[in-house]
């Protein structure tokens, strides 16, 4: 990925969030290989993998009666503000999306 001076945010940030997606697929195939096979690639030249078990408890709002499920005074609402990126239309005036090079 590069950056021009003409680039626009939102391609630079469809590139960053392209790459970052590329980056998440790579680190969930090395977890599950790690965790397939935890007795081979743990130790590396600079890092060391470590498998940790977390428990949490969760609050499964399923086994709630319908009753308090319905009721507003146990529903707060809250507001947030997103940047969402979407392909661009692409006409004569515009050029084609350009391919990003896969992270192997």
């Amino acid at each position: 990925m590069h950056k021009s001076k003409a680039a626009s945010p939102a391609d630079e940030l469809g590139e960053v969030r392209a790459a970052i997606a590329r980056l998440r697929l790579r680190e969930a195939r090395l977890c599950a290989r790690i965790l397939a096979a935890p007795d081979d690639g743990m130790e590396g030249r600079h890092f060391r993998a470590e498998v940790a078990e977390r428990r949490f408890r969760l609050f499964d709002t399923a086994r709630l009666p319908e009753a308090v499920l319905a009721d507003p005074r146990y529903w707060s609402e809250s507001v947030t503000r997103e940047v969402r990126c979407l392909p661009a239309a692409v006409g004569p005036a515009r050029p084609p999306v350009p391919a990003l090079r896969a992270v192997h």
